[in-house]
């Protein structure tokens, strides 16, 4: 079969943890007789540097006619101090509004190798699936900044419709009926009234998945118990910033960060797939980022875009069998650099 596939490489380690995951990917046409064309756009700092926007268009259309996205990461240091709408991670907001991509999945796992890596030394495990709303709330919402008596003053307003809370609920619930069937929403409903309209709409939703065990919590709550007792969540489905935040924390139970992919998906087959640690300026060029994360990424990619389960679950064992094997890069606390990474999982895709 042949898949297009775009490369948004981006800013930092991202053009070397793409690459890495490029070979993986090679690996994977040989062995089962695909083909997976590339095509290179730019998106991020990169593309403020040649062209003066964080998101050309060209890049826009490039994704829109290919039959999935793969994404390093995005911005640095010295982009830090432009306007919001010139800054990077708009390009990245950009892309998901434009390919309407909804709905971001992060599932977090611990691995058996890293068990001695997490900061849970007592847990027995967790493979937790985080949903998150990825199009509105506040993040998308309007802001800005005006000058009153007391001086200046900002404002960031969430705005969220029973559409959109509904569509990023079903995903959450479909999801659970494959796993372990429980679904989690997390909110603000004691304050935030989007948290409200939130919450009225997942209730409904539930009473139409009756298979589906179902609970609320609080956000914070929701970090509190993260912490505590992991293993008590399937499905955990929450708002933009919520989901942002939570997914961040839970990364860090598995050991580092650069092990935790990510797919932003929406109504038809075409996904943006990621990982979800920034661009490292401080080891970009050094040849030690974890390419893991990337590389589980475009498992996500050919599981749910391209209906490669057996090549998407090939990649999955080859990564948690060289870290059975004790190879583990910088981060994880070895001294294996990325192209040695990389070499090592491909040498246990079988």
């Amino acid at each position: 079969m042949k898949f297009k596939i775009a490369l948004l490489k981006g800013d930092g380690i991202g053009p070397e943890v793409v690459d890495s995951t490029l070979s993986v990917l090679d690996r994977i046409a040989r062995l089962y007789n695909h083909t997976f064309e590339y095509k290179s756009l730019i998106m991020g700092g990169i593309a403020l540097d040649q062209t003066g926007v964080p998101l050309p268009e060209e890049t826009i259309q490039g994704c829109l006619n290919s039959d999935s996205v793969l994404l390093g990461a995005v911005g640095g240091p010295k982009w830090d101090t432009l306007p919001g709408n010139l800054r990077p991670e708009a390009g990245l907001l950009g892309i998901r509004k434009a390919l309407g991509l909804y709905a971001n999945l992060r599932p977090v796992k611990l691995f058996g190798a890293l068990k001695e890596k997490s900061p849970l030394k007592s847990n027995a495990g967790f493979d937790i699936m985080i949903v998150r709303e990825l199009t509105g709330g506040i993040y998308f919402g309007k802001r800005g900044r005006k000058i009153g008596a007391r001086g200046a003053a900002a404002y960031d307003t969430e705005t969220y419709s029973e559409t959109e809370i509904e569509r990023i609920g079903r995903v959450a619930f479909e999801l659970a009926g494959q796993r372990s069937k429980k679904v989690t929403s997390v909110d603000k409903a004691n304050v935030l009234e989007t948290s409200r309209l939130w919450r009225e709409v997942m209730h409904r939703l539930a009473s139409e998945y009756s298979g589906i065990e179902y609970s609320d919590m609080l956000v914070d709550n929701a970090a509190m118990q993260l912490i505590k007792n992991p293993a008590q969540f399937d499905v955990l489905v929450t708002s933009n910033m919520f989901g942002d935040i939570l997914s961040d924390e839970a990364s860090q139970l598995t050991g580092s960060i650069g092990m935790l992919p990510s797919a932003s998906l929406g109504k038809g087959k075409k996904g943006l797939y990621e990982p979800i640690h920034g661009s490292a300026p401080d080891i970009a060029g050094k040849g030690i980022a974890n390419p893991a994360a990337t590389v589980l990424s475009a498992a996500m990619m050919l599981r749910h875009s391209f209906g490669l389960e057996k090549e998407a679950s090939s990649i999955e064992r080859a990564v948690n069998d060289t870290l059975n094997a004790g190879f583990l890069t910088p981060d994880l606390g070895g001294n294996l650099g990325t192209a040695e990474m990389t070499e090592k999982i491909i040498s246990f895709i079988r």
